[in-house]
């Protein structure tokens, strides 16, 4: 018969060996996270990058069917409209042709629910936290984060019917001709936040010439209408402040508002293109991102880079022109 001696019987841990065991898989765990946190930021990046790629294509073969850039919207003169994105009328080339035969062109998207509702994936970054759709009474609104380029500063004069220095604006017909920029020096798209506060119709500054803002305060000064968090969430819509971006500042710059013991980092829209007939439209509607550094953007030559948040103002400001004829320089 065997007994088990003394040597051969099993030992527990002990409470201090347990702490020790916990602490030292605390220590991997805190090591390993920063490694794939960066992994998963390195994907979704990725992933961020391709979409751009794709819209790009997209911007491409538009154009090689209607020969120009889609407008960011029709506006009949002397009147009003909400008027389809520019995203919107690329929905064909992003194999979205069973939506866009949904679109009727000739009425406004805000009759059209079934089709605002729609998450398009191509239009939405993976970083983005505000991935979901946003109700608006009797429809429904679905974000995006990468708008169209409307240039520096000024978008549209709907007396006189001209155009910012972007690649679109509310009638435009840009083709490559009219960017001498050069494509691979002029921005196309660029990351935007989804649910960003933003001033409109304010109606100042109004007229032709207004110079550029020199800082984010006088920005800021300008006033309006205060969405605290509704700018680029309508896919559908051809507003500067809803599909685009303009390039007044390097991305993530901060335009600072407090309101009710908080504060907002604000986007800017004078007034509305096709809200009036008689005022302009100025914008500061700032490319921002949730990936470290900078954002994501493609250029009119159908190439993506990253722009850093420090890339020097009048570089950034020379790609965000289709003719101004400015040195590039390194985003």
């Amino acid at each position: 018969m065997y007994y088990a001696t003394s040597h051969s019987r099993r030992h527990a841990f002990t409470l201090v060996e347990l702490l020790v065991v916990i602490a030292i898989i605390g220590i991997l765990v805190a090591l390993l996270l920063p490694a794939v946190q960066a992994a998963r930021e390195a994907a979704r990046r990725m992933s961020c990058g391709n979409n751009l790629k794709q819209i790009g294509l997209a911007l491409h073969n538009y154009h090689d069917t209607f020969k120009s850039f889609p407008p960011s919207a029709f506006i009949p003169n002397g009147a009003t409209a909400d008027s389809f994105s520019p995203q919107a009328r690329l929905l064909s080339f992003l194999e979205q042709e069973n939506l866009q035969d949904l679109i009727n062109w000739n009425v406004s998207y805000a009759s059209q629910p079934a089709v605002t509702k729609q998450r398009i994936a191509t239009y939405v970054c993976p970083s983005e936290i505000g991935d979901r759709e946003r109700p608006d009474g009797a429809r429904t609104h679905y974000p995006l984060t990468y708008g169209i380029n409307m240039g520096t500063w000024f978008v549209f004069d709907p007396t006189s019917r001209s155009g910012g220095d972007g690649i679109a604006y509310p009638n435009g017909r840009i083709n490559f001709a009219s960017v001498t920029d050069g494509t691979s020096n002029t921005l196309a798209f660029a990351e935007v936040k989804a649910w960003n506060p933003y001033f409109r119709d304010g109606g100042n500054p109004n007229g032709l010439g207004v110079a550029i803002p020199a800082t984010p305060a006088q920005v800021v000064s300008y006033g309006g209408n205060f969405k605290t968090n509704s700018g680029h969430t309508e896919w559908v819509d051809g507003r500067t402040h809803q599909t685009g971006f303009t390039g007044t500042f390097p991305p993530n710059t901060k335009f600072i508002y407090a309101s009710g013991g908080q504060e907002y980092d604000v986007d800017f829209n004078s007034s509305r293109e096709g809200k009036t007939t008689n005022k302009t439209t100025y914008a500061v509607v700032t490319s921002r991102s949730y990936h470290p550094g900078g954002a994501q953007v493609g250029l009119v030559d159908g190439s993506v880079r990253f722009a850093s948040e420090t890339v020097d103002l009048s570089v950034w400001r020379g790609y965000a022109t289709r003719d101004g004829g400015e040195v590039s320089g390194e985003l």
